[in-house]
């Protein structure tokens, strides 16, 4: 007696997505100090010693080259990291120090006047919402027009693709909004 499959695009798919269904095994951390870590997504875990002086009012240090963000807590004892989007040209990228001057739940966002000059379809003004480039929570850094904020869309992370600001997935965003306060200092390099 023969068995025979119809192996079709539709099957695979089916068999693909199940597959995806299967709870993920959690990966064991060394233990001991082994050096330099890495999370599963190979972002290198980071010391704020060589960046920072302190952890006064706890720090955020914003990488462009892995395109992540670190934090670290006042007291040290919290640090996340998360990937981000990132500027799209060196003319539209600010290094330095800065810092945190306004945290804003909901934001809405207007282009920057080179952004409507460039995109003159652009709209003046979207609300807070679903579909606003701000995502759900934004850090004004004390730069004019510099953000650290959510985005609706998620393809950019990981990315050049923000016009200066870094870009994090909502969710990620809204856990730093809790930790960050006004006057956390900022590391953009």
């Amino acid at each position: 007696m023969s068995t025979r499959f119809n192996f079709n695009r539709r099957a695979f798919l089916g068999i693909a997505a199940a597959s995806l269904a299967m709870p993920a095994f959690a990966q064991d951390a060394p233990t001991g100090n082994t050096g330099p870590q890495h999370n599963i997504s190979s972002f290198r875990m980071q010391d704020w010693r060589p960046h920072f002086d302190n952890l006064t009012n706890g720090a955020i240090l914003c990488d462009l080259t892995s395109r992540a963000v670190h934090y670290w807590s006042e007291d040290g004892t919290t640090y996340h990291v998360y990937p981000s989007s990132i500027p799209v040209s060196a003319e539209l990228t600010r290094k330095g120090r800065t810092e945190i001057i306004k945290k804003v739940d909901g934001p809405t966002w207007s282009p920057t006047p080179s952004m409507k000059a460039s995109n003159p379809e652009w709209p003046d003004f979207v609300p807070a919402g679903p579909d606003n480039p701000l995502g759900t929570h934004a850090l004004w850094l004390s730069w004019q027009y510099y953000r650290i904020h959510g985005t609706h869309d998620t393809r950019k992370i990981g990315r050049k693709s923000s016009n200066g600001c870094i870009g994090l997935y909502n969710e990620h965003i809204a856990q730093l909004f809790g930790l960050a306060k006004v006057g956390t200092q900022v590391l953009v390099m």
